[in-house]
């Protein structure tokens, strides 16, 4: 029989070790990996021929946050391109140790002046990608992921989500409907000589970044990397950029007055740099969140492929993306739960009021739409919208199909109810 003295210090000694188990320390890291073609080669900004790049403008990267509380592991990347199928992804997420690769998002800044990753097929069947830099980005992504969960280190989140203001994106089809909203999660050292110093800070909005276009033989990140630039200056950490529900058409706000639009790198920095300020103000006056709770749920859904179009595509590009018949297509799904904040995917580039409808569904005040992740299989439009507007009929004819947006929003809805609700 314990004396009382004993029996007090055992007590303590439970408690001590319950309240472990309940609370895990969150550590994150970040990475990145420069992907600027040298010599420079072709840029595309959507189907088509790419066209050839003699200039760039700003360097193209791919940047990784990785976190870590207890056992669960999530990665969070992004390329600088039009978009990244997981024909490719899937190659990374091989190389990749130490993290359930259902875990590892990989999504795209959707800049229409990087090299052409789908190697869209021409009418006789033919493609211009660089296959050999596709390669390298494959390896460059595992690289950073791997680089980022080397550098895991304690840290506390600052997350927030308010409205961007001035004159930064517009929908160019009814200039009013769009997301004003800028979502952020900045992860602060929480140890050490780096005690206070941001590691990274995610920014989350939806935006076409196509000041400069492919046009103009430049290859460039666009406008998201001034944006990097402008935030990395001011925070000494890693900036990350997930676009949003950016469909149909939420662009870039470099109209002028005399009914033109700027399109140099002068614009590519009006613009990012105001988002960056507008980012950084947002969640400047967040409170600080510690040993916040991460939670990654994953689920793979198929769509039916009705474009005729998309069908071809997936055809004849030599990656191998779609099933044998190419009559549907399979994509991961994700939900993330960090600290307060809620995380849906979506495999491509829905319209505004999708990403609405999800965020007003969500259970949290942060929520966040990470378009264009996991794949970028075109315009996802409800079945309302499908071929119902003179002006949605270019978006129609590059989406899968009229039952996408329907089986998107029905999936994710289900991912809402049957998943833990966001805590701190």
């Amino acid at each position: 029989m314990p004396t009382p003295k004993a029996f007090r210090l055992l007590l303590f000694i439970i408690i001590l070790i319950s309240a472990h188990g309940y609370t895990q320390e969150l550590r994150v890291g970040a990475a990145k990996r420069i992907i600027t073609p040298s010599p420079l080669i072709s840029v595309s900004g959507g189907v088509g021929t790419p066209r050839p790049a003699s200039i760039k403008k700003g360097d193209l990267f791919v940047r990784a946050m990785v976190l870590e509380s207890g056992e669960e592991r999530i990665a969070i990347v992004n390329v600088d391109n039009l978009g990244w199928p997981a024909a490719l992804g899937d190659r990374s997420r091989a190389l990749i140790k130490g993290i359930p690769k259902k875990n590892i998002l990989i999504g795209a800044t959707h800049t229409h002046s990087a090299p052409d990753a789908y190697a869209f097929p021409d009418n006789d069947g033919n493609h211009a990608a660089d296959l050999k830099y596709l390669d390298h980005c494959v390896v460059q992504i595992a690289d950073a992921v791997n680089e980022a969960l080397r550098n895991l280190e304690a840290a506390e989140l600052k997350i927030a989500v308010g409205e961007a203001n001035g004159k930064i994106a517009y929908n160019y089809y009814a200039p009013d409907l769009y997301d004003p909203r800028c979502g952020v999660i900045q992860a602060i050292s929480s140890q050490g000589k780096n005690k206070g110093q941001p590691i990274v800070t995610l920014v989350n909005y939806a935006i076409h970044p196509e000041v400069i276009g492919n046009e103009q033989e430049i290859l460039s990140p666009d406008l998201i990397g001034p944006l990097y630039d402008r935030i990395e200056a001011r925070t000494g950490g890693m900036a990350l950029f997930m676009n949003g529900a950016q469909g149909g058409m939420v662009t870039a706000d470099n109209r002028l007055d005399n009914n033109k639009e700027a399109n140099d790198w002068e614009e590519c920095q009006r613009i990012g740099n105001l988002l960056a300020d507008e980012a950084l103000k947002i969640v400047s006056e967040a409170k600080i969140q510690k040993n916040p709770a991460i939670y990654c749920a994953s689920k793979k859904v198929t769509f039916p492929i009705d474009s005729e179009m998309l069908r071809y595509i997936l055809s004849n590009s030599p990656l191998s993306m779609g099933n044998k018949d190419h009559d549907s297509i399979s994509s991961t799904l994700n939900l993330l739960n960090i600290g307060s904040a809620q995380i849906l995917t979506i495999p491509g580039e829905a319209l505004p009021n999708i990403g609405y409808y999800l965020k007003r569904n969500m259970p949290t005040q942060h929520p966040f739409i990470f378009g264009l992740t996991n794949d970028a299989f075109g315009y996802i439009l409800t079945k309302e919208d499908f071929n119902s507007f003179k002006r949605y009929e270019y978006v129609s004819r590059t989406s899968l199909g009229e039952k996408t947006g329907e089986i998107l929003i029905n999936e994710l809805m289900d991912m809402i109810k049957n998943n833990p609700t966001p805590k701190k």
